[in-house]
């Protein structure tokens, strides 16, 4: 797996990330990207602090993003939006419904694993997240800290996956909520790591058609994880319904040995994003301060 000079998907502390904004632009430039998107869960909080560090290179191409948890026919989807006005008085009235969603689904989740038996672990969840968005994550850590699990990986299999105790459901907005919000900033529209969602290809081609309605551009096509034949399966729906596609590394931590900046698997398809989108500044003074919102693995 070469190195890419871009990458369109990536997390700070802003959410889920281990990086501050400005700490994963230094890593993403060190690393030789130079096309880059900072897409954190559900918040637009890291963007002003991620631009100003890409600005200060000189030679980096900065795109403002975020990746939106949302549902599609009761299916949690994450839609990334790139490449958006963050000062859109909309982003902002957005992102503070889904940090109320956040926040109240944090509480459950610690409900619920109370009356597992657990201790209560909203508090330790709460500082792990900081400023930025609560999610399992968050929870995970809390975890691992108190000696309740070997791995993060180990607390989502007992406690926070699907199906456990810690998987609390949220009435995320819709595809269509989404996709409306990100279209309505100006940016371009996504469904991230379409593969990780459990579809099958018949499905996915339904969803990718309910963007498309909805006012959506594209897909993710390259990310790790993803397959040689996903990979190129994905190009063909791109190519069959003339789709915008991306790619990224969907980068948390350094910590993370599956992921790193700007690696991804290499590929060759027609309209790809950065073949669109602009690179667009914005007044720091202006962006949404941190009552905004965030997102997690979720």
């Amino acid at each position: 797996m070469k190195p890419s000079t871009y990458d369109l998907h990536t997390h700070s502390t802003a959410s889920d990330g281990a990086l501050s904004p400005a700490a994963l632009v230094e890593a993403a430039y060190n690393a030789g990207v130079r096309q880059f998107a900072l897409t954190d869960h559900d918040t637009l909080d890291g963007l002003p602090e991620a631009q100003k560090a890409a600005a200060a290179y000189g030679d980096m191409e900065f795109y403002p993003g975020v990746e939106l948890t949302c549902l599609w026919q009761r299916r949690v989807i994450h839609l990334l939006g790139i490449g958006i006005n963050v000062e859109a008085s909309q982003c902002v009235d957005y992102m503070d419904r889904l940090r109320r969603l956040r926040d109240e689904r944090a509480e459950k989740i610690a409900a619920k694993l109370e009356k597992k038996g657990l201790p209560d672990l909203l508090p330790d969840a709460q500082k792990n997240a900081g400023a930025g968005q609560i999610g399992r994550p968050h929870f995970a850590q809390a975890m691992l800290e108190r000696g309740m699990v070997s791995t993060a990986q180990q607390a989502f299999d007992l406690w926070l996956g699907s199906g456990k105790a810690g998987d609390v459901k949220a009435e995320w907005p819709s595809l269509e909520e989404a996709v409306q919000l990100v279209k309505s900033a100006g940016g371009y529209a996504l469904v991230a790591h379409p593969t990780k969602y459990k579809l099958t290809f018949t499905r996915l081609r339904a969803l990718m058609d309910n963007l498309v309605a909805a006012g959506g551009d594209g897909l993710e096509v390259s990310y790790p994880g993803v397959t040689p034949n996903h990979l190129r399966d994905l190009l063909n729906l791109a190519q069959r319904k003339s789709l915008v596609i991306s790619a990224g590394s969907d980068f948390h931590s350094p910590k993370q040995r599956w992921t790193a900046l700007g690696r991804f698997p290499s590929f060759e398809g027609e309209r790809h994003l950065l073949s669109y989108v602009s690179p667009k500044g914005f007044s720091v003074t202006a962006a949404p301060d941190a009552s905004g919102s965030p997102l997690s693995e979720v």
